[in-house]
Formats: structure tokens, C-alpha cells, sequence
């Protein structure tokens, strides 16, 4: 990680665009502010946008303004985050789930670096230098026709990869100290609780040690140092993080879809504070979606139930769906047998513990809003 952050340093030194890749929770977002920080722009502002939590219309008022009157709901003048970042860094996180019109509008401020605020007449110009990040195969991407190839060759003048943390395990421990140290409660580890750690092939990467560690610093007792019988039993599990990458996502729609069934968590109090706060992405929550479906026959109504919301969500979870475009056709799962089954739990550690073990109340559907 040192010769990347060295080399992440050295890009900083140009004007460049960086595009940085790496699965989710790798780490993309500490290397593109460590950019900022060692470039001449390191003054201005740094601006961070998550494509993936934005839909379309809010994405482009997000990035260009609006002006007030210009859409239902532009109550005032908004100023796009492009002029925020003037004479600074726009980072663009995961940039693989914008859509094609979207493609077009930033491919058309590389060309030219102007802005129009959506629902205005004039043009400015502005100086923002751009970094973005995706964990998706942009190339593959291409190929399938989602992503356009001239953006893509616009973004990846400079291409930094971050491995996965089980690529690089003399990381583990001075990150976890570096966690532990965060928290208010200081704790130490038993060396065989260190080699667990280090041992474990981490799927959901530095994110999922963050959290790992958090759940032993709060779970175990304080008056003596954390032993292997104190971590989750994901980390010690013999066979814990074997699975090959390309089975990562369904293994996360697995942990979502049990947390939710068997766990006594609930969707608006667990899973979308973690597409909001970017821990899983429109993709992830897809698969979560339909999981929930496959097990329903494609009764959306059913879902409600199934994820410990109350029944009269129904409108107000359709509508988050269809607002950041997370619906999944149902049609397809109409004649499957109802798979009734509990599911394997898997190796992520994304979710925070239960508190006191006892199962949180459903969300209030009124104290709640999703802004459509």
C-alpha cells in the first residue's frame, strides 16, 4: 500500500485525471483525497460525490445546480458541486452506475470544463480537476454497451488500482490498531487473535475490518485483552473468505437477506442507512431485492413483511425503488417455488450487532421521508 500511496502522491504532482479502481471498501476514497492532498489544488476544496446514491435528474442538479422553478421540488437556486470544486478536486465515486445521459453531460465538461446549471441560460467555466472510482469492469462494460469508451479514456489518464486487503495482509494489523485507536474504549489483542485476523481473506476489505473491529470492542469484556473466542465466527471459521470474487455480491445479498429474516433487523433501519452511507450499491441492493422476491414468487406486497417494514410502506418502498432505480422485474420470479430456507450466512461483516440482542421496532413510515 506504500508504493501505491507513493505513486498516488506522485500523480498528485500533475493536473491529470485519475481513475481509481478497486472493490467496494478497498479503500478508493483515501487514495483519491490523498491525491488532493499532495497536488497543487490542495487548497481548494475537495469534493466528494457518490454516484450511486444519486438518481439521474438529482445526479445532474447535484453536479451542475439548478436554478429555483427549473423541476418539481426546486424551491430555490442550487450550486452544483462542479463550482464548488472550483480550483480544487471533484472526486466521483463509484462512476460505473451513472447512466448514459449522465456519461454524456461529464464527458462534455472534460471536453470544454463548462457548466449550465439545469433549468438556466448561462455557461461558466470552470477549473476542477477530476478523480473517479469505480469497483466495477469499466471495459467490460464498454463492451456491453453501458459505459461510453470516449469517457472512459477521458477518466483514465492515470489508472491506480487498490488491491483487496487479502492481497495485502501486513496491512491488517497497523490498520486495525489504527481503528482500535480511534475508539474510546482502547483494547488489545492476543497474538492468536492477530493471526485470525490475518488469516481471514476479508471479502468486504478494509470497511468490513473497521466494523469487525468495532464489534469486538464493544462486545467483549474490557478487563482483559481480545482472544480468538471474542471475534466473529466468520473470522475463525476454517473456511471463512474462500469464495472466489465473483461471488462476493451474491454472497452480500445473502448476509442482507439474512439479516433482514432471521437476524430482527429491519430495511429502513439497517439496509438503507448503508446504501445512503455507500456500503452497498444500487447493484447490491438489487440483488438483495430480488433474493426477497425469489422467496415471495415475486410479490413485491409480501416484501414488506419479509424485511420488517410495516404494512402500509408499501407505497413509500416502491418509491424508493423506483426512485434510485432498484426495482427488479417481478414477473420472472412468478412461478419459482417459495424458497422458505434459511440462508447460508456468509463471510461479510458489514452489519453493526443487534443492541442488548433484542430485535429493533419497525421504522415509522411518517418520520421518515425519501425525497422523490
Amino acid at each position: 500500500m506504500r508504493e501505491l500511496l507513493d505513486f498516488a502522491a506522485r500523480a498528485g504532482a500533475s493536473d491529470a485525471k485519475v481513475l481509481i479502481t478497486g472493490e467496494t471498501g478497498a479503500g478508493k476514497d483515501v487514495v483519491a483525497s490523498h491525491i488532493h492532498r499532495h497536488s497543487a489544488r490542495r487548497r481548494g476544496e475537495y469534493v466528494a460525490v457518490n454516484c450511486a446514491g444519486v438518481t439521474e435528474s438529482l445526479l445532474e442538479s447535484e453536479l451542475f445546480g439548478h436554478v429555483k422553478g427549473s423541476f418539481t421540488g426546486a424551491f430555490r437556486d442550487k450550486v452544483g458541486q462542479l463550482l464548488l470544486a472550483n480550483g480544487g478536486t471533484l472526486f466521483l465515486d463509484e462512476v460505473g452506475e451513472m447512466s448514459l445521459r449522465m456519461q454524456v453531460l461529464l464527458l462534455r465538461f472534460l471536453e470544454n470544463g463548462e457548466i449550465q446549471k439545469v433549468g438556466g441560460d448561462g455557461v461558466r467555466k470552470v477549473d476542477v480537476r477530476v478523480i473517479a472510482a469505480t469497483n466495477r469492469d469499466l471495459s467490460e462494460m464498454v463492451r456491453r454497451g453501458e459505459f461510453r469508451e470516449d469517457l472512459l479514456y477521458r477518466l483514465k489518464v492515470i489508472h491506480l488500482h487498490v488491491p483487496p486487503l487479502r492481497e495485502r495482509r501486513p496491512d491488517i494489523r497497523p490498520l486495525a490498531t489504527h481503528f482500535i485507536g480511534m475508539s474510546r474504549q482502547p483494547r488489545t489483542l492476543t497474538e492468536d487473535a492477530w493471526k485470525a485476523l490475518e488469516r481471514y481473506r476479508w471479502p468486504g476489505n478494509v470497511r468490513e475490518l473497521r466494523n469487525v473491529v468495532e464489534q469486538v470492542i464493544y462486545g467483549s469484556s474490557g478487563d482483559r485483552a481480545v482472544d480468538v473466542a471474542d471475534l466473529p465466527p466468520a473470522i475463525t471459521a476454517v473456511d471463512a473468505g474462500l469464495l472466489p470474487q465473483r461471488e462476493r455480491r451474491r454472497q452480500l445479498a445473502e448476509e442482507l437477506y439474512h439479516a433482514l429474516v432471521t437476524g430482527g433487523y429491519s430495511f429502513w433501519d439497517h439496509i438503507h442507512p448503508l446504501f445512503i452511507g455507500r456500503d452497498i450499491t444500487r447493484h447490491d441492493l438489487r440483488q438483495l431485492i430480488r433474493r426477497g422476491l425469489a422467496t415471495t414468487r415475486g410479490n413485491y406486497r409480501a416484501l414488506l413483511h419479509l424485511f420488517g417494514m410495516p404494512a402500509g410502506d408499501y407505497k413509500r418502498f416502491m418509491n424508493f425503488l423506483a426512485t434510485h432505480d432498484c426495482g427488479v422485474e417481478f414477473r420472472e420470479f412468478r412461478n419459482l417455488d417459495a424458497d422458505v430456507s434459511s440462508p447460508r450466512w456468509s463471510s461479510l461483516s458489514i452489519l453493526p450487532p443487534l443492541q442488548n440482542g433484542k430485535e429493533p421496532a419497525a421504522s415509522d413510515s411518517k418520520s421518515k421521508k425519501i425525497a422523490s
